[in-house]
């Protein structure tokens, strides 16, 4: 009997124990499950939305300048560079000789050649003589009249060697690049010079499709530049690309006047001015928004609550805003006020 009670005993005190485990850990879960304090500091921000308008755009182009030519110059014999009549900067003329190739080899071989072709023009006159009279065969005058031949183009080829010893200017402009010395050896096909002619310079811009379609070939443009900021240069279209590229734009050319009292340098930014206005769409958002400078400007863009931060090619500057040409679409947030705080990946509040 006490035995009985005994193990009853046991079984309520096992039964409580798991009772008050259960509670425990019913506890625990209501803890886990109440909504834990937001610690993370949101860094308050001002907004705009990216927003597409139709304006009247002054059709003003950007562009580089480069070289109206520009010709590499060329070893075409192989040796030494006996004169180098030219340095960096100095204004050439097309057919001016440059270099010189040392030839006393080439020379020597012009004499030898010349020496087996005259003999054998003596024993091809001989020859003949004598296949008149019959003391020849023909296929011996054959022989000889080829051997002579060969002889010949050997004495024209050498004489041509020696020709191509002066290297000479194969357009007029300013030497840009001498990557060679005198006295060197230069193999055939070695580069000795560049020259750039900027008698008139080009300029390569791209069009979007609206854009080409108010230009056309031989039509006038004003180039102005930062450099020169009172002087206009004249110029035409020269090419328009009848395809466009992957990003839908066509490649223009227009050939500028250079003016010797304010020469231009090839690699100079230029504007393009059509001296036209067409209406466009384009993607504003507030001058407020870039985080850089316009050359490598970006903005933050919210999403939900978090920034990203964008890189963006900018176009024009009106009242304020700033065109989007690239990296934003219509409709995106972008942050206004506040980014000195933020960087990618911050977490923000909106405020009024």
């Amino acid at each position: 009997m006490k035995r009985k009670y005994i193990i009853i005993l046991i079984v309520v005190v096992l039964l409580a124990l798991i009772v008050f485990r259960l509670a425990s850990n019913k506890s625990t879960l209501d803890k886990k499950k109440e909504p834990t304090q937001d610690t993370v500091v949101r860094i308050p921000v001002k907004v705009a939305e990216a927003q597409e308008q139709r304006q009247e755009i002054s059709l003003i182009k950007t562009g580089t300048l480069a070289p109206f030519k520009e010709a590499k110059v060329l070893s075409t014999t192989g040796g030494t560079i006996q004169q180098l009549r030219f340095n960096l900067g100095d204004h050439v003329s097309e057919g001016q000789v440059l270099a010189v190739i040392d030839t006393r080899l080439a020379q020597l071989d012009l004499q030898k050649a010349e020496s087996s072709a005259a003999k054998l023009h003596h024993d091809l006159e001989t020859y003949t003589e004598l296949l008149k009279g019959q003391a020849a065969t023909q296929e011996k005058v054959n022989e000889i009249r080829q051997n002579y031949t060969d002889a010949a183009n050997q004495v024209s080829q050498v004489k041509k060697q020696i020709s191509d010893a002066s290297i000479k200017a194969p357009t007029s402009g300013i030497i840009s690049e001498k990557p060679v010395e005198q006295g060197v050896f230069a193999n055939s096909g070695t580069a000795i010079a560049t020259i750039v002619n900027l008698s008139q310079g080009k300029v390569q811009i791209n069009l979007t499709e609206n854009e080409v379609y108010q230009v056309k070939q031989g039509q006038a443009v004003k180039i102005t530049t930062d450099v020169y900021p009172d002087q206009v240069f004249n110029g035409r279209i020269s090419f328009i690309s009848p395809q466009a590229d992957e990003t839908h734009n066509y490649r223009v050319e227009i050939m500028a006047d250079n003016k010797e009292s304010s020469p231009l340098r090839s690699g100079t930014f230029v504007y393009a001015d059509f001296s036209r206005k067409t209406m466009q769409e384009i993607l504003l958002i507030p001058r407020d928004a870039l985080t850089q400078s316009i050359k490598d400007a970006s903005v933050y863009v919210v999403e939900n609550n978090i920034v990203h931060q964008k890189p963006v090619k900018i176009g024009i500057e009106m009242n304020g805003l700033i065109q989007v040409v690239s990296g934003l679409k219509a409709g995106e947030i972008v942050v206004t006020s506040g980014q000195i705080n933020l960087k990618d990946g911050t977490q923000v509040i909106v405020s009024k």
